[in-house]
């Protein structure tokens, strides 16, 4: 029997990633939508609140939030109040406070909290996992550069403070801290600023590893290809994950890793913890963010436009 589960929210991700991933896999069925009234989402009734919704449809059981982070916190806190189990896009909150609040209130309540970090499933990033086991790393260098304009056209939200590159920076960090053995330190940053934007839209990031350096580089400018790679140095070889960790090779010879879809992997995770009644709420890579924005040295740049 499937599990009827609503969206919240209509931009782009919904549609992309979301609504498809729902159909091509038989665990859940899209119930319903919660909208604004110029993003409604077709073949689905659509409401403007998590309440209302649940008022005309109450055998909802789990929402999808795919809202701006800003805004979050409130739906986290309706979905719980009606019992229903959540699967939470990144970034999670508008603040670290807010997403420790509502986990809490998860765990309390008995509600399958699930936050995803979807280029985790990326299909090289369990492999390259246990390529790394066991072997000395010596240096970590990650480049993750894309245009702004390709994937969040016209939204404005992303320019909000505390969001800007991090916005797709957090995936990278998601990935690092998923495979590399130990914790991660900030060390240093250097966030840019366009001069009529309150986020930054490029990074440079150092930390210490266990044991080897980590350097990051952000860029969300950047032109022409897109790059998402993360390259590491071992004693055993070197090891590239490419496209978001969803391509990888070692000693630049190409592994053979699928190629099923993140969100796919997402939602059988989420239909696994829905069944087992147990969350994976894990603020890691929030929190690498979090610490980007607490050391890193701001420099302001030319405006974006």
């Amino acid at each position: 029997m499937t599990i009827p589960i609503a969206i919240v929210g209509g931009g782009k991700i919904a549609r992309d990633q979301h609504i498809p991933s729902i159909a091509a896999l038989g665990d859940f069925t899209l119930a319903a939508a919660v909208t604004t009234a110029r993003s409604p989402l077709a073949e689905v009734a659509n409401f403007r609140s998590i309440p209302e919704m649940m008022v005309a449809m109450p055998q909802v059981r789990a929402v999808a939030l795919c809202t701006p982070p800003r805004g979050r916190h409130a739906q986290v806190m309706q979905a719980i109040q009606h019992g229903l189990d959540i699967l939470n896009e990144k970034p999670p909150a508008a603040t670290l406070s807010e997403a420790a609040d509502f986990a809490a209130s998860a765990k309390a309540a008995g509600v399958v909290l699930y936050q995803t970090w979807h280029s985790r499933e990326a299909a090289a990033v369990e492999p390259a996992a246990r390529w790394l086991a066991g072997k000395a790393i010596r240096r970590v260098v990650v480049t993750w550069k894309e245009d702004v304009r390709v994937w969040h056209p016209g939204q404005e939200w992303i320019w909000e403070p505390g969001i800007g590159i991090f916005d797709p920076g957090i995936n990278a960090i998601s990935v690092i801290t998923k495979i590399l053995p130990g914790p991660l330190t900030l060390e240093r940053a250097e966030l840019r600023f366009p001069e009529n934007k309150a986020a930054p839209i490029a990074a440079s990031l150092a930390y210490a590893g266990n044991g080897f350096p980590v350097t990051a580089e952000f860029d969300f400018d950047q032109k022409g290809p897109q790059t998402w790679d993360i390259d590491i140095d071992t004693d055993g070889g070197a090891l590239k994950l490419s496209m978001g960790a969803s391509k990888m090779a070692v000693n630049g010879k190409a592994v053979n890793v699928g190629e099923e879809p993140e969100y796919f992997h997402l939602y059988r995770r989420f239909a696994a913890l829905v069944k087992g009644r147990q969350s994976d709420a894990d603020f890691t890579p929030f929190a690498h963010v979090a610490d980007a924005f607490m050391l890193g040295r701001r420099s302001v740049i030319e405006p974006f436009e």
